[in-house]
């Protein structure tokens, strides 16, 4: 499986972990965002490669991580087709695959340790989408898209 990730500069330690994390597991990462952890970078700029990435089928899913996690995932949910999900915890992780199909996982460097971000990034790719009722709602997702995406 392909994973883009990016991050801005609030993200770039914890990036480099998952990064290593994921390869060590046998995935292909496509980095991208911050190049060092001390220069300003911009959550917008990390935030549209990772969607692009994903909507474009470059990458199969992503990992946007800033800060907070907030302002990129705001900035991927702006893209038709996204679903974004910020987490905080392992929970959360397993159910926005389960229930919400999320093609993208985010979270703050600056609010998580490593263990818990390791952990949630391990239950996004393990756990699959449930169809089902959920199917049901995130073809709903889909028609507020379709609504409100000119």
């Amino acid at each position: 499986m392909k994973v883009s990730i990016a991050s801005d500069h609030a993200g770039y330690d914890l990036r480099q972990i998952v990064i290593k994390h994921l390869e060590e597991k046998g995935f292909e990462v496509l980095d991208g965002g911050a190049p060092n952890g001390t220069d300003s970078y911009s959550y917008v700029e990390a935030g549209k490669k990772i969607a692009e990435d994903v909507l474009s089928g470059r990458a199969d899913r992503g990992i946007a991580i800033c800060g907070t996690g907030i302002g990129i995932s705001l900035v991927c949910n702006k893209y038709k087709g996204i679903r974004c999900a910020l987490c905080s915890n392992e929970f959360m992780a397993k159910m926005c695959r389960q229930h919400n199909d999320a093609n993208i996982l985010a979270f703050g460097a600056r609010v998580l340790g490593q263990g818990v971000a390791l952990e949630m990034v391990d239950a996004f790719f393990t756990e699959e989408f449930l169809g089902g009722r959920h199917a049901d709602r995130v073809n709903g997702i889909r028609e507020v898209e379709d609504a409100n995406f000119k």
